[in-house]
This record gives C-alpha cells, structure tokens and sequence, in this order.
C-alpha cells in the first residue's frame, strides 16, 4: 500500500488522501478502506463498491444524489457505509432521505 498526502486543504481540516491511485476525501475515508481491504482479502466482505451513487426521488422528482462512501456484503447483508468526521445539517437530512427512500440503515465510521 501506498499513501500519498495533497497539499489542497479542505474545511473542517479534511485532508484529501491518495492510496491505490484512489482519491478519498480525507484520511479517515483512506484509512478505513485500508481495513474493508484486509477484510475483503480476507474473505469476510465481499463486492466491495466505492462512492456509490443513490438518487433520491420524491413524487418521480430527482431530490438529491447520496454517495455512499463503500457499500459492500457482510455476513448476508448489504452494508452502507460512510466515513464521517463532521456531520453537518446538511449530510444529517440526506441520510434521513436516503435511509427512508431505501428502508436501509446507513452504517457510519
């Protein structure tokens, strides 16, 4: 594994990341794919999917696209998961919307 750090900062002290020519949103976001991984090496998830897309519509209207951080298979189900360091009003309506639009639960790291 190789990690690189970028120089551009971002707010609330996120550090863009590098590792596996991936660009994840901070170090957290890096260190946790770092762990999915071994996991996914180690045979204990599976199908692992990064920065996966899920529209949200209401009444056949586009509201908003979610990006879950990794989705992936864990022991028979289906995992959403998102790295969060901060979460702002804005993240805690989305997950309200995507969590009830698709009856999952959003796992966050």
């Amino acid at each position: 594994m190789s990690f690189k750090v970028q120089k551009h900062w971002h707010k609330y002290n996120a550090v863009p990341q590098t590792m596996d020519g991936i660009q994840f949103a901070s170090t957290k976001e890096r260190d946790r794919y770092a762990e999915l991984k071994l996991l996914l090496n180690a045979g204990k998830i599976s199908d692992l999917k990064l920065q996966f897309p899920m529209p949200v519509y209401i009444k056949d209207k586009h509201i908003c696209i979610w990006k879950a951080d990794f989705v992936y298979w864990e022991k028979k189900q289906k995992i959403y998961e998102d790295c969060k360091g901060f979460k702002t009003p804005t993240y805690k309506l989305k997950k309200k919307m995507v969590e009830a639009f698709y009856d999952i639960e959003i796992r966050e790291t």
